[in-house]
């Protein structure tokens, strides 16, 4: 079965949408603030779903939740990269050629890097507010709905024909 690239689009976003903030886009636009509002949404949604599952303590949340908000934020420019490059994808999809196929994945493997190395730098800071065992079933957590993204994102971009 062949998706077309509104089809492609439509089913990736709403992936991502379910577990990563993305930044706001314009707001003049209808189906923008209609999606913002999803956005927000979401964001409510995870930060409750965190909130829920973290079991900090009053004087752990009022330092843990800022640095959260700081790693939602940054995270939020790696979804945006993520949703230009699938929109990339889906662009070309059709007639992918081995040049654009070449950027895509070099820009794929940047995203994944880049999503390391902000794991890896906001570690001091989240066992700065944290104990240890807090901070790993913080990281764990994100891990999960990682997963859950990448599992939407595997079942609903084809693969290159």
């Amino acid at each position: 079965m062949t998706k077309s690239r509104a089809q492609i689009l439509f089913s990736v976003l709403i992936a991502i949408l379910m577990a990563f903030p993305v930044l706001s886009a314009s707001a003049q636009d209808r189906s923008a603030d209609n999606m913002d509002l999803v956005r927000d949404k979401m964001r409510a949604d995870k930060k409750l779903l965190i909130a829920d599952n973290m079991g900090l303590t009053q004087s752990e949340a009022k330092v843990f939740w800022p640095v959260y908000e700081s790693y939602q934020k940054d995270q939020g420019h790696l979804t945006n990269r993520m949703l230009k490059l699938i929109e990339g994808y889906a662009k070309n999809y059709e007639t992918m050629t081995d040049t654009v196929a070449r950027v895509l994945v070099d820009a794929y493997l940047q995203i994944e890097a880049d999503r390391l190395a902000l794991r890896n730098a906001y570690l001091p800071k989240f066992r700065k507010v944290l104990p240890e065992t807090k901070v790993a079933r913080y990281y764990q957590m994100e891990n999960k709905l990682q997963a859950i993204v990448s599992f939407e994102l595997a079942e609903n971009i084809p693969l290159i024909k």
